[in-house]
């Protein structure tokens, strides 16, 4: 099995060209269901994680309660609020969801939803009916655990991006070989596999990505959200997802390194790598 590892002129020339006579529609319109009370942090991430790679329009669908704390924080997203129980989404929302959707080129759902049997319903609802890129990140992913069989056949691309416990709970299994583990659970159900973690996996089961970049100063907490944005974010600009997966990836690490080697390891945030993010993309 070939692997292939991305270098940074790599990345820049699969990032799309940007005409002088482009408008905001022509980098997408993506969709993202995260947040609940409690975790408002992984939504707010999530989405100038899509913002800061390039999105033209992301739209933020969060439970009432947490809406105001979210749409303060986020000037340039647009940013609805959603029917919920206790905190997390009900499976009223999908009234909502199925209005918006048609117009979307790309759903994330994930980032701090939680479990419950609304955050269930709404994930279901939008594989089985959204017929274009998916990506399940965090909860997203988790909800799914007893229920995989949702995900196989499905004819849209399907990306999950999970560390090496989420994969572990998904599959029922350790992980022995990091690049063999994802290629058979990617051939299994046809999914695009991002198994994240140092030298993260990418792969559809017949190409496969290791990345490089990346320090232990990223493991913490809302990292992974920031890169879940950004996935989304180059595949609603028209990037196979394969490839967007690679090079979000790439990019999330590299603006770790920088963030690194600029303020060090110990003290960096999701919210520094946001910072310096645009100066890997000119």
């Amino acid at each position: 099995m070939s692997v292939k590892i991305l270098a940074h002129d790599d990345v820049l020339q699969m990032l799309p060209n940007r005409e002088n006579t482009s408008h905001k529609g022509d980098f997408g319109r993506v969709l993202l269901l995260c947040g609940s009370l409690g975790y408002t942090g992984a939504a707010a991430l999530a989405a100038m994680g899509a913002l800061r790679t390039g999105a033209g329009l992301v739209y933020l669908g969060v439970p009432k309660s947490i809406y105001n704390i979210e749409a303060i924080k986020l000037t340039e997203a647009i940013v609805f609020p959603l029917p919920e129980r206790k905190g997390r989404l009900s499976a009223k929302c999908i009234k909502w969801i199925s209005q918006i959707l048609p117009s979307m080129d790309a759903v994330l759902i994930g980032p701090g939803l939680g479990h419950s049997k609304g955050v269930f319903a709404t994930v279901r609802y939008v594989l089985e009916c959204f017929q274009k890129p998916v990506i399940l990140d965090a909860d997203g992913i988790n909800v799914l655990v007893d229920h995989i069989d949702i995900l196989r056949g499905r004819k849209a691309p399907t990306i999950i991006t999970p560390h090496a416990g989420e994969f572990s709970r998904f599959t029922g299994a350790c992980i022995t070989d990091r690049l063999e583990n994802a290629r058979k659970l990617a051939l299994e159900l046809g999914l695009i596999v991002v198994l994240k973690g140092w030298h993260t996996v990418i792969t559809d089961g017949e190409c496969t990505y290791m990345n490089e970049t990346g320090n232990p100063g990223m493991a913490v907490g809302g990292s992974g959200d920031v890169l879940a944005g950004m996935i989304i974010s180059l595949i609603g600009q028209g990037l196979d997802p394969l490839k967007a997966s690679a090079c979000a990836v790439w990019l999330h690490g590299a603006a770790g390194d920088i963030c690194a080697a600029e303020i060090g390891q110990c003290g960096m945030l999701p919210s520094d790598m946001l910072q310096v993010l645009p100066r890997l993309l000119k």
